[in-house]
């Protein structure tokens, strides 16, 4: 679709992660970074998809800085 966001190019450290049930950005952070609250890196690297850091949605693909 024309009208969708673009996302930002990847480069060769781009991770991505496809999100599943029960899962947060803090949860996310931990896994990713060792540090739930460093979960604004990941809200940040993707604001083209996520609007608010509390509403993520299953299935989505999110890149992990």
């Amino acid at each position: 679709m024309a009208d969708e966001p673009k996302a930002p190019p990847d480069n060769e450290f781009t991770q991505w992660h496809v999100v599943v049930k029960g899962d947060t950005l803090g949860k996310i952070s931990a896994k990713y970074y060792g540090d739930p609250s460093l979960y604004r890196k990941i809200f940040e690297a993707n604001r083209d998809l996520i609007k608010n850091p509390d509403l993520i949605q299953v299935g989505w693909k999110i890149r992990i800085p």
